[in-house]
């Protein structure tokens, strides 16, 4: 058995929370340049030119890329053979009193913006560290802690849906409606947008599969070749649309879509749509 310090994952996650504000990944980055150059509409290339510029000023003085520095989401691959060394201080801290902790650091040495109310409904008063984050745990073979940290704003989290759709749906019925999703969203969210959805499972994890699609490379495709068609068809069909950058018309309303599956129930079809804006931050750490 491995033990990793509990320290360790506070500074780590401290460390990544303020690193992805302000740095772009490069797939994205590299998104954005190839869009840029394709661009046919030239009032479109010049607002993801702008985009691009201000990634890299973010990324030379260290400033967040938007003022909605986000609601950490954090996604945990634990090995089985990997246990959680508490402090001396504590012994009943756990894996997640650590990763808010981090979260909690981060975002105050940062000088991030804190954006989590502690009630949803009755005062919806800042909790004034960005914690709780949202914190999803799972348990994978071997000795290694994976920790990937997204920071998701508000303005495309709002334009996410979840549709139950009949099993007898096909994939057209599928397309139509994550198109609507896109359109409906328009320039609230920010575009050029990532797309995640997620495809199966039940009510919950189809959900979890849209933002999980988030983190993958955007180079990517899905390993199976009937949703890798898929994703190639969504997203033409929503860069058909004519959004563009911010809305303002263009070839370019999506970067990516990235379809993520499960297996469900016979008398089910579930499916989310995990709206991303272009300003996509999140990184992964192994420790």
């Amino acid at each position: 058995m491995r033990h990793v310090e509990f320290e360790k994952i506070v500074e780590t996650v401290e460390s990544v929370c303020i690193s992805a504000a302000y740095e772009l990944p490069a797939d994205v980055l590299a998104a954005l340049k190839n869009a840029a150059q394709k661009e046919s509409s030239p009032a479109a290339a010049e607002i993801l030119n702008q985009i691009i510029e201000n990634a890299r000023i973010a990324a030379a003085e260290k400033i967040p890329l938007c003022q909605d520095t986000g609601l950490a989401v954090v996604f945990v691959e634990q090995g089985a053979d990997v246990a959680v060394k508490p402090p001396s201080d504590d012994g009943d801290a756990t894996l997640f009193d650590a990763v808010n902790a981090g979260v909690k650091a981060g975002f105050q040495k940062g000088y991030l913006r804190k954006s989590v109310v502690a009630d949803p409904l009755k005062n919806r008063d800042n909790t004034g560290s960005n914690t709780p984050a949202v914190i999803h745990l799972s348990v994978v073979p071997g000795q290694k802690l994976k920790l990937t940290v997204m920071t998701k704003g508000g303005g495309s989290e709002n334009k996410s849906r979840f549709m139950m759709f009949k099993p007898t749906a096909d994939g057209s019925e599928i397309i139509d409606w994550v198109v609507d999703v896109v359109r409906a969203a328009g320039a609230d969210a920010c575009p050029p947008f990532i797309i995640g959805v997620g495809i199966g499972g039940n009510f919950e994890l189809s959900c979890l599969l849209s933002k999980k699609a988030l983190c993958r490379n955007l180079g990517t495709r899905n390993t199976d070749r009937f949703y890798a068609k898929l994703e190639a068809d969504l997203l033409v069909r929503i860069n058909a649309l004519g959004l563009g950058p911010q809305g303002l018309g263009g070839d370019t309303t999506a970067l990516a879509c990235l379809v993520e599956t499960a297996p469900c129930h016979i008398a089910s079809l579930p499916v989310a749509v995990n709206i991303e804006c272009h300003s996509h931050r999140h990184k992964s750490v192994v420790i």
